[in-house]
Parts: C-alpha cells; sequence; structure tokens
C-alpha cells in the first residue's frame, strides 16, 4: 500500500472515531447498569491533549514531595487542571463519553450568551415550552408572561432550568439550529467526544460529553464577563405572577452547586466561582467547578461517582481541588487542555499582536475581589496564553474578575 493511501487510511480513522464510539458509550451505559454491572471505559479513547488522556484508568505523575491521590473519590471520568496553564494535573478516564446532564448547559451558554443582548424583553409562549422533558429541573417560566435574557440565564445557571433554556434556545432561532450552534461551538472547541441532541443535557441517546470536554468548555466559558457573573451568583430574584394590582411579584432563586452556596454536610468551598452541576438518570451527578488559592486557578470535572456518599459528586470534587492546590508543581502534567482550533491556526500563521495593537500582551486586569469565603477573590490568569482568532480574540486575561454583581455568599 502507498504512503498516500495509508495517510489517507489514518485521516479518515481519525475523522470517524468520534462518531463510532459515541452512541455505543451511551448505550452500553445503559445495558451494563440495567444488569446491574458497572460499565467500563473504553480501551481505545481520544488522545486530544496527549496520550496519556487516551488510556483507561488513573493518569498521574507524581514529583518530589507532591501529595498521593484522594482515595475517596469514585467518579467514572474526572480531571483537574491548571485554568493558567492549561496542564492537566490528574485525570481518570478523561475522554470517557459519558451521558453530561446540565453540565452540557455551560456549552449552551457558551454558544448562545454573547448573541443575545441581555437586556432584551421576550414573552413566552406556550409553544417554547411545549417540548420540555417530563421531570426537568424548571426555573418557573410561564407562558404570557414577559422576562428579561437577562432573567432567563439567571434561571438557567442557578436553577438549571430547561424552561429557560427552550425559551433561549427559540430566541436563537429554534431548538434545532441551537443543537447545531453548539456542536459547530463544541469541534471549535476541540471538544469532539462531545455529541449534542439536546441543549439543556436532559438524557437522550448519543448525547455524550467527557470530563476533558466539560473543562475545556468551562474555560472558554470564564473567558466571558456575564458567563463568570451567572456562574458566580449564589442567589437571585426572579419574575413571578403579576399580584392583584398589577404589580408583578418577585421570588428568590439559589444556585444549586453545592459548593458556591453549602448544604447539609457541605460547607461553601473557599475560593470557588462557579461553574455548572448535573444530575439525571443515566448521567448520575455531574460536576465542572473552578476555584482560587493563593493566586493559582484550577478547573476540576467529576462525572457520576458511584461511592453512594450523601452529595459525593461535590465532596469527591473539593478533594481533588485541594490536592490540585497540594500537587501543584510538584506533578509532572500528563496532558494539556489545547486552544481552540481557530487560535491554533493564527497562532501557527506568524507573530501574534496583541489587543493593544502594539504587539505586547494587554496589561493584567486588576483585582476586583471582594465578598466572603473566596468567593469575591479575582481570579488570576499568568501570561503565555494571549492569542487571536481568525474572527475574534481568546484571552486568557490576567485575571478573570468576579464582577461587583455577584450575590455574597452568607456568612457562616
Amino acid at each position: 500500500m502507498s504512503a498516500l493511501k495509508k495517510t489517507a487510511l489514518t485521516v479518515l480513522a481519525t475523522a470517524l472515531l468520534p462518531a463510532l464510539t459515541a452512541s455505543p458509550a451511551f448505550a452500553d451505559t445503559l445495558d451494563n447498569e440495567a444488569d446491574g454491572k458497572q460499565p467500563k471505559p473504553p480501551a481505545i479513547m481520544s488522545t486530544v491533549g496527549g496520550t496519556q488522556l487516551g488510556k483507561p484508568g488513573t493518569q498521574v505523575a507524581l514529583g518530589p514531595g507532591a501529595p498521593v491521590l484522594p482515595k475517596d473519590v469514585s467518579g467514572r471520568s474526572w480531571i483537574v487542571a491548571d485554568a493558567e496553564s492549561g496542564e492537566v494535573l490528574a485525570a481518570h478516564n478523561a475522554h470517557w463519553r459519558l451521558p453530561p446532564a446540565s453540565t452540557l448547559k455551560m456549552l449552551f451558554a457558551d454558544t448562545v450568551l454573547p448573541r443575545l443582548p441581555k437586556t432584551t424583553e421576550h414573552t413566552v409562549t406556550a409553544d417554547e415550552l411545549a417540548d420540555v422533558g417530563a421531570g426537568s429541573s424548571l426555573v418557573g417560566v410561564k407562558e404570557e408572561n414577559t422576562y428579561s435574557v437577562h432573567d432567563l440565564w439567571l434561571g438557567v445557571f442557578l436553577r438549571s432550568g430547561n424552561d429557560a433554556v427552550h425559551v433561549l434556545s427559540a430566541m436563537n432561532g429554534g431548538i434545532s439550529k441551537t443543537v447545531e450552534d453548539m456542536q459547530e461551538h463544541a469541534e471549535e472547541l476541540q471538544a469532539l467526544d462531545t455529541e449534542v441532541v439536546s441543549p439543556d443535557g436532559y438524557d437522550e441517546p448519543g448525547q455524550v460529553s467527557s470530563a476533558y470536554d466539560l473543562t475545556l468548555i468551562a474555560r472558554s466559558g470564564m473567558q466571558k464577563k456575564d458567563f463568570r457573573e451567572y456562574c458566580a451568583t449564589a442567589r437571585a430574584d426572579f419574575p413571578g405572577e403579576r399580584g392583584k394590582g398589577g404589580k408583578r411579584e418577585t421570588f428568590e432563586i439559589q444556585n444549586t452547586n453545592r459548593l458556591l452556596t453549602g448544604d447539609t454536610g457541605i460547607a461553601p468551598y473557599k475560593g470557588i466561582a462557579g461553574v455548572k452541576n448535573g444530575n439525571t438518570t443515566h448521567a448520575g451527578a455531574t460536576f465542572t467547578g473552578v476555584a482560587e488559592r493563593d493566586g493559582r486557578v484550577l478547573l476540576v470535572t467529576v462525572m457520576n461517582p458511584d461511592s453512594g456518599e450523601s452529595l459525593a459528586v461535590y465532596k469527591e470534587a473539593g478533594r481533588l481541588l485541594d490536592w490540585g492546590f497540594a500537587a501543584a508543581g510538584k506533578v509532572k502534567p500528563v496532558g494539556e487542555l489545547v486552544p481552540p482550533k481557530s487560535a491554533e491556526a493564527t497562532s501557527s500563521g506568524g507573530t501574534e499582536q496583541a489587543p493593544n495593537g502594539k504587539g505586547a500582551p494587554a496589561k493584567p486586569v486588576a483585582s476586583q475581589g471582594h465578598g466572603a469565603g473566596g468567593i469575591g477573590i479575582a481570579l488570576g490568569i499568568t501570561g503565555g496564553a494571549l492569542v487571536l482568532l481568525a474572527a475574534g480574540v481568546f484571552l486568557v486575561n490576567r485575571r478573570w474578575p468576579l464582577p461587583d454583581l455577584v450575590r455574597r455568599l452568607p456568612r457562616r
């Protein structure tokens, strides 16, 4: 066989691998669980971000003085990464394609949020709510009521409201278009394990993502000021029905991210600033979080822990964050969070130009930290990751400052 044919076959096999593995991963999970068996990760997984990340099992390279990984972590798939450098500090089945539940809403937000001005008002129709899945998490959007886009995003991030997702999808051109937009954006981010079927993360055959992809998506979302504000908001007032006098009532909604707000047996995690949690029958509990400590920012994703521990996904995420902060600088990275495709194309095309137009990186954004429990600490991103895209700027900022409108956590 000629070298040219071999190359063509290799390219074809690489292109077909995601399509061949996505649906069976979901189907195998359902079949095994129905039989009472624990599913096993596939022997061959994606190697985006490094060959070690494509291997089943735990991947970590401890250096001198590095703490061992916590033993009480049962997630089928998890990852701990440095948000600044993109280095993956440790991972377990990082590219296992599993149902994502509502963590997929991070991709929905990263895709749609920039397209809809948050001051836009929209009156909801019955058709927009007709296909919300049975048993969905809801914020309480009602037909014939008017909401701002800002209100609806609070419903998405705080209450994981599938009703709010469906309304925003309608404003974006409909469910089918939004799914297409999300899939296109996932491919741009190189989140190639991700197959989108429903924009809200509701269980659907073939809908999968991975701990690696969810972490990649969260890192992209955190570049956006409004995304940062919404995912870090602990509580907010949401519009309700109009009273007898015509005045519209409001009711308080609280973020379902227990590392942000706390819960019985879980204290708010110091330095936490989002991102998103999820839970469905087939996905189990899923969570992606971002936290800062001593100037270092880490991302963590945990998918489907099975220890039986109450609120295990949050506790395991907290343990992995604790480990990551203690291990940073003492472990050899096992992979990396790759940049978007267009960032790679631009950076390979010549000298990068900074946003200030002078060929030098823009100055760091000053810290605007405030608030209780570490939530007000500005999230730092140090240099080296400033790249331009053909259609805009992908800027990993010196800092991710939390905005003034972030609702403060209660002091405990």
